[in-house]
């Protein structure tokens, strides 16, 4: 597997589906969005601004044309899922943006993302590129339960707001199965596992585990991840129903012990898997998650 490398979604039942690893913070195996050769072409999700050249390039070799295009569907506006939507629409002038309603505004006018990203990520933002606005003529905001009609297929939006209050998953009954967004954690093919991704500042758990319990209750044969790939869901949901309260709660007894939220921060950072995507990026991966629990438990006490 490479950067920019399209594959066939050739799991479970999966028809007309494939994805491209777009690259994202330069490594490979991380950011994956799907290309649906449906009736009415679709991709699911964007990825960063600076790669959306990707995308256009993985349509191209499924065979749909930059003005063939008709859906881009945002599972939710956190930069890596939908940086790259203003791009892809200038990109694709007869295509419109599906997002949830909450989070359509900051397509709209991304500079307030914008800088929040900035704050959340670090210097990890040099991998980004600065979100172009989306005309708001071309989105049409989804609510829970609204489906994207694409002919022989279909993108079931449900509300999954744990990791953030504008994430939906899209349900696609005709391949059984769910493009998850970051609902269901991180996959990583090349190891066969699942990991946690608990970024600052709307992360809950009972929101999360309550979004795996969704998508559980639909028993889709195949998760499409954001991060990344398809995979048999198999007993993913279960594990990772199990790892979130153990990740939150280890993260909770070493801010007990330590007493110092930034000693709590570097104790895992210094444990990260550097394995997986390389060092920089593992301890970036590790800084991000720790945040958004120490920012949960924060919310938890209030």
């Amino acid at each position: 597997m490479a950067i920019g490398d399209v594959y066939e979604v050739t799991v479970g039942s999966c028809t007309d589906v494939h994805y491209v690893d777009t690259g994202m913070y330069d490594v490979p195996e991380y950011g994956s969005v799907y290309v649906v050769d449906a009736e009415r072409p679709a991709v699911v999700d964007t990825g960063i601004g600076a790669r959306h050249e990707n995308i256009v390039a993985a349509m191209e070799s499924v065979g749909i044309a930059p003005e063939d295009l008709e859906v881009i569907a945002v599972t939710h506006v956190h930069l890596d899922h939908a940086g790259g939507a203003g791009y892809l629409a200038e990109a694709c002038p007869n295509a419109t943006v599906y997002v949830h309603e909450i989070g359509s505004r900051h397509l709209v006018d991304p500079e307030r993302l914008w800088e929040g990203t900035k704050y959340a990520v670090g210097d990890q933002i040099q991998y980004y590129g600065e979100p172009k606005p989306v005309p708001e003529a071309r989105i049409e905001e989804l609510t829970d339960g609204d489906v994207i009609d694409l002919g022989d297929h279909e993108l079931r939006a449900l509300h999954a707001p744990g990791h953030a209050p504008h994430q939906v998953v899209f349900h696609d009954p005709a391949i059984d199965g769910v493009f998850t967004a970051d609902a269901a954690g991180i996959y990583t093919p090349s190891t066969d596992e699942v990991h946690v991704t608990t970024p600052p500042i709307n992360f809950t758990l009972e929101g999360a585990l309550d979004d795996v319990a969704m998508i559980r209750d639909l028993d889709p044969e195949t998760l499409l991840y954001g991060h990344y790939g398809p995979a048999l869901a198999g007993d993913k949901l279960e594990t990772y129903a199990e790892i979130l309260p153990e990740w939150v709660d280890s993260v909770a007894q070493k801010r007990e012990e330590l007493g110092d939220d930034e000693a709590v921060v570097d104790h895992f950072v210094e444990r990260a898997d550097a394995g997986l995507w390389g060092e920089r990026k593992g301890r970036a991966e590790a800084r991000l998650n720790v945040r958004g629990v120490l920012v949960a438990l924060d919310n938890r006490e209030e």
